[in-house]
C-alpha cells in the first residue's frame, strides 16, 4: 500500500477493528494518531515529503516476565506474557542490499548487508544486533535483503520490557515477510533473535524475551529442549483474580550492564560443569546441596546461591502455572513473592555492584513494600535486573493509590498497568 492510502484510511476508521484486536477498544483511538506520524516521519526521511511508498506496518510487542527470573539460560522454565506496549516499524523494500533504519530518539543507522556479513559492527551497538539477525538468516539458508524502515517504540530502552528483543523480532519479521515468503514461525524468529543478541550484540541472554514478543499472548515456556522450546499458551485473565499488573520503571539503564547480566548464566553454568553437565536443568538440586563443601572452592559462594535460586525457581513455574489454572489468587500471590525474596537475597540482581549509588530497583521494591503492607498483594524484580523496572500485582481497588506514591518518588507516568496482548510480532496491515 502507499502511504497517502494507509494515512486516509486510518484516518477514515477502516483498521479501526485491527487497532481494536492489538490495541483494545480504549487505547485504539490514540494508536491512530501514533501510525499517522509514523507513516509522515517514513516520508519525510525516504523521500521529500511528498514521496508515496509501498510500505507495510509491523507491530512487535515488549514482553513482561511473571516467574522464572533468569532461569530461560540454563534451560529452565518461564511464565511471561506479552503486553499492550508495542514497537511500530514502518518498512518499505529497496532493491540495494542496505538496511536503513531511522529510529525515533535514537537517530538513522544504515548497513550494507555484504560488508557486515565480511566485518561485523561492534559489539553492544544497534547495527550489531541488525548483522545478528541477518546473519541468522543467512545460517539458514534464507535469503537477506534491503529495506527502509522507521521505527517508533514505546517499549523504552532499558526498562524491563525487552526493548531489545522487540527491535530483533522486528527485524527479522520484516526479513521474513519481504523476502522469505513468511516460512518461518515465530519461534524461529526468536532463535534468531537469540543469537543476534548473543553471538553479534554480546550479551548472553536466554531464549525468554524473543519468544514471548515474537509469540505473544500469556505463555508457560520450557526451554529443556533449547531447539524445540515447549510453549503453553495459558488462557488466563489477571482481572479475574480482582488484581492488576503494574509496572513501575525506576529510570535505570541496562545499557553499561551487560557484563553483570552475563555473569549470571557464566556462574550457573561453572556450577553445573562441576556435574560434568552445561547447563542447571539437569543437576540434581539434592546433589547441588551436597557438593556445596567443594562447590565453594571452585565457583565461590555467589555462584552457589545462583545455583540454588535456580534450582527453586525452576519449581516455582510449574507451582504458579497451577495455581493459575486453579485460579488460586492467594497462592499466586505467594509464588510471585518468593519469587521476588528468591531474585534478591541470592539471584543479588537487585542493583549492580559497581554502581552502588543506584539502587533504584532497591528502592522500588521498598516503596511496593510499605504502599502494600498487608494488602492481598505481591511485588519483586522484573527482567534481568540490576536497573529497569519493578513488578507488582496490585488489588484494583488499590491501583491509583500505589500509582501515585510509587510515581511521587520515580516521576510522572513511570508506573503503568499492564495489559496482555494476545499477539506476538505481526504484520499489521
Amino acid at each position: 500500500m502507499k502511504t497517502s492510502f494507509l494515512r486516509w484510511a486510518i484516518g477514515r476508521g477502516e483498521f479501526d477493528g485491527r487497532f481494536s484486536e492489538l490495541y483494545g477498544n480504549e487505547s485504539a483511538a490514540g494508536q491512530k494518531s501514533r501510525y499517522i506520524s509514523a507513516l509522515d516521519r517514513f516520508s519525510i526521511k525516504y523521500g521529500d515529503g511528498k514521496l508515496d511508498n509501498d510500505v507495510h506496518v509491523f507491530s512487535v510487542p515488549g514482553r513482561s516476565e511473571i516467574c522464572g527470573n533468569h532461569t530461560d539460560h540454563n534451560c529452565g522454565a518461564v511464565i511471561g506474557c506479552a503486553v499492550d506496549i508495542d514497537l511500530i516499524l514502518v518498512a518499505s523494500p529497496i532493491e540495494d542490499r542496505k538496511i536503513n533504519i531511522m529510529s525515533e530518539g535514537f537517530g538513522f543507522i544504515s548497513l550494507d548487508i555484504d560488508q557486515i556479513m565480511k566485518t561485523p559492527p561492534e559489539k553492544f551497538t544497534t547495527k550489531a544486533l541488525v548483522a545478528g539477525v541477518c546473519a541468522g538468516f543467512m545460517n539458514r539458508g534464507c535469503n537477506v535483503g534491503g529495506f527502509n524502515a522507521y521505527i517508533t517504540s514505546n517499549v523504552k530502552r532499558g526498562s524491563g520490557l525487552s526493548s531489545s528483543a522487540a527491535f530483533e523480532a522486528a527485524v527479522g519479521t520484516v526479513l521474513n515477510f519481504y523476502y522469505n515468503e513468511n516460512k518461518l514461525d515465530s519461534v524461529e524468529i526468536a532463535k534468531i533473535s537469540q543469537y543476534a543478541e548473543r553471538e553479534y550484540f554480546g550479551k548472553a541472554c536466554g531464549l525468554m524475551d524473543q519468544a514471548i514478543c515474537s509469540v505473544g499472548g500469556l505463555v508457560m515456556i520450557d526451554f529443556e529442549n533449547e531447539t524445540a522450546p515447549k510453549i503453553e499458551k495459558l488462557d488466563i485473565d489477571f482481572s479475574e483474580f480482582g488484581i492488576s499488573m503494574c509496572i513501575t520503571d525506576t529510570g535505570g539503564d541496562h545499557s553499561d550492564l551487560s557484563d553483570d547480566y552475563s555473569s549470571i548464566p557464566t556462574e550457573m553454568k561453572k556450577v553445573a560443569e562441576h556435574f560434568g553437565q552445561r547447563v542447571l536443568r539437569f543437576v540434581d538440586s539434592a546433589a547441588l546441596i551436597e557438593e556445596i563443601p567443594k562447590l565453594r572452592s571452585e565457583t565461590g559462594d555467589r555462584a552457589i546461591l545462583r545455583a540454588l535460586h535456580f534450582a527453586d525457581e525452576n519449581i516455582r513455574v510449574a507451582r504458579l502455572k497451577t495455581a493459575m489454572l486453579k485460579h488460586d489468587a492467594a497462592e499466586f500471590l505467594r509464588i510471585i513473592s518468593e519469587s521476588g525474596e528468591s531474585s534478591e537475597r541470592l539471584l543479588q540482581n537487585i542493583y549492580s555492584p559497581k554502581q552502588t549509588k543506584r539502587q533504584g530497583i532497591a528502592l522500588a521494591l521498598e516503596m511496593s513494600a510499605r504502599l502494600l503492607k498487608g494488602k492481598n498483594a505481591a511485588w519483586r524484580v522484573h527482567g534481568g535486573g540490576f536497573a529497569g523496572t519493578v513488578q507488582a500485582f496490585v488489588p484494583n481497588e488499590l491501583v491509583e493509590e500505589f500509582r501515585s506514591g510509587m510515581e511521587r518518588v520515580f516521576g510522572e507516568g513511570s508506573c503503568t498497568v499492564m495489559q496482555v496482548r494476545s499477539s506476538g510480532a505481526v504484520t499489521v496491515f
